[in-house]
């Protein structure tokens, strides 16, 4: 079987990424595998992708690349202009332009594989409308239900029941789009994102830190962990919080943590291609987002012994949190609440040690090869 995975941009970090790369490696195994990036602005992937996986792009963004004649002028005159395919409440709205319609138009009424798997709504509705008809259409849903913005979410149902699966990261979201697709006799799975194989270090629950680890955007919430974190150093200012990812609201989380005097123990650390290693540094992981589609971060710190302290937001955290088991869930929005949780984890060593080999047996549940079966039958299924 062939199978092609669409993604905005295989060459960057994040858990979309990082998640489609494992599954693609895994399926590799045994079929035909691609991952078509619709942008490229490096010269390889920051994550690791496995040999057997084909990767290329539509639309190379590095510093002197070249579109192919005879359409070199039309891309350049192209690519200054907003995107007409894409709705402008897509969150990566920016990154699309006219030229970009044109090369997907052109690579999804032209692509032959058996299964197309999408990886965000914009290019979920843009494989309902132009894929050819032989190739099983799978939307994979990253963001949860109620985090579409109006405008797209009226597209999301004109185009969805288009497609022949929608798979949903939680079971909460499966329920949503079942309402709203079981008419139209689209499927709807949940299949979580899952964890690599191979052997990965382990916490020693030794080092006073914390860690968060995503993209520095405001949906992840690192404004309020940082208010949090305050509150944690008046009481243990021997603890430490290492934030790892880059992103636009970067400068004003630096601004905040200078004026909540917390130079001294906040350190945001950039990106990292082995975010395992750095989880094994730490004792705590810190999810302080306002939403989360599912939250790989949490899994991969569960594999490394870490227990997490998370905001209850929608919807990824409560389905993969058992809290008092392998972490804890506070209310959300709520930042003393989680600065409580945090300063309830560090005092309680034993309950953390306890929680922490608890984790490591929720990990299990999410190994690559269970997931990769599990879309192996919505494959045979859909396919058939």
């Amino acid at each position: 079987m062939k199978i092609s995975f669409l993604i905005l941009n295989a060459y960057g970090m994040g858990g979309t990424i990082r998640a489609t790369l494992d599954l693609a490696t895994e399926l590799s195994v045994r079929h035909n595998v691609e991952v078509i990036s619709v942008f490229q602005h490096a010269d390889r992937p920051f994550l690791p992708l496995g040999p057997k996986v084909r990767l290329r792009s539509l639309v190379d963004l590095r510093p002197g690349a070249k579109v192919r004649w005879p359409y070199t002028k039309r891309a350049e005159r192209l690519s200054q202009e907003p995107s007409a395919l894409v709705h402008p409440e897509e969150r990566a709205y920016a990154s699309f332009t006219a030229w970009s319609d044109e090369v997907l138009r052109r690579e999804l009424s032209r692509l032959r594989t058996d299964v197309l798997v999408t990886t965000r709504a914009g290019l979920n509705i843009l494989a309902a409308r132009f894929a050819r008809r032989r190739v099983v259409t799978i939307a994979q849903e990253h963001l949860h239900f109620e985090a579409h913005k109006p405008g797209i979410f009226e597209e999301i149902r004109q185009w969805y029941p288009k497609l022949d699966a929608v798979v949903t990261l939680t079971e909460a979201d499966e329920q949503d789009y079942r309402g709203m697709l079981d008419r139209f006799g689209t499927g709807v799975f949940t299949i979580g994102n899952g964890l690599a194989g191979g052997p990965r270090p382990v916490s020693r629950q030794e080092n006073r830190i914390v860690l968060a680890a995503g993209r520095l955007v405001p949906v992840k919430g690192y404004d309020r962990l940082l208010k949090a974190f305050a509150q944690v150093v008046e009481v243990r200012p021997d603890w430490k919080l290492r934030i790892y990812g880059e992103g636009r609201v970067s400068d004003k989380l630096v601004k905040l943590a200078t004026k909540l005097r917390l130079h001294n123990n906040v350190m945001f650390m950039g990106s990292t291609g082995d975010i395992e290693g750095e989880l094994a540094k730490a004792s705590i992981h810190a999810v302080s987002s306002r939403f989360e589609g599912f939250g790989m971060t949490i899994i991969e710190a569960f594999a490394c012994g870490v227990p997490v302290v998370s905001f209850d937001c929608p919807r990824g955290p409560r389905e993969i949190i058992t809290s008092g088991h392998d972490g804890l869930l506070v209310p959300p929005d709520d930042v003393d609440a989680l600065a409580a949780g945090l300063l309830k984890m560090i005092d309680d060593e034993d309950g953390r040690r306890r929680m922490a080999a608890n984790a490591r047996e929720t990990a299990r549940e999410y190994a690559i090869s269970t997931i990769a079966d599990r879309w192996e039958d919505a494959f045979t299924e859909l396919v058939g």
